[in-house]
């Protein structure tokens, strides 16, 4: 009898929140590069160096953090947040004054 696999579908966010390095051209080149793929895999920014995407579910959510796991450069901080559709919503946004 074949298995049957139930994923959740529970609708999801995944935040990326990362502090990279950018002193020397090969670490401005590195930060480019994994701010490109972020982009090119769906990210989209929310803010500096924080991006978002949207994933249908868990197994959605644990391939794209693969994927960052894989190409995260070996220097400066990266940290993924996972949280529900839900929890997103309840976002609270403060918009002061443009900086000049």
């Amino acid at each position: 009898m074949k298995k049957i696999e139930i994923t959740s579908y529970k609708l999801m966010r995944v935040l990326v929140l990362f502090d990279l390095p950018v002193e020397t051209k090969q670490e401005i080149r590195q930060y480019t590069h994994f701010r490109k793929f972020l982009l090119d895999d769906g990210f989209i920014m929310i803010q500096y160096s924080i991006y978002m995407r949207f994933c249908r579910n868990t197994v959605d959510a644990d391939k794209h953090i693969a994927r960052i796991r894989q190409l995260s450069p070996q220097k400066g901080n990266i940290r993924i947040l996972c949280v529900t559709e839900k929890q997103y919503e309840n976002m609270i946004l403060i918009i002061g004054e443009k900086s000049p």
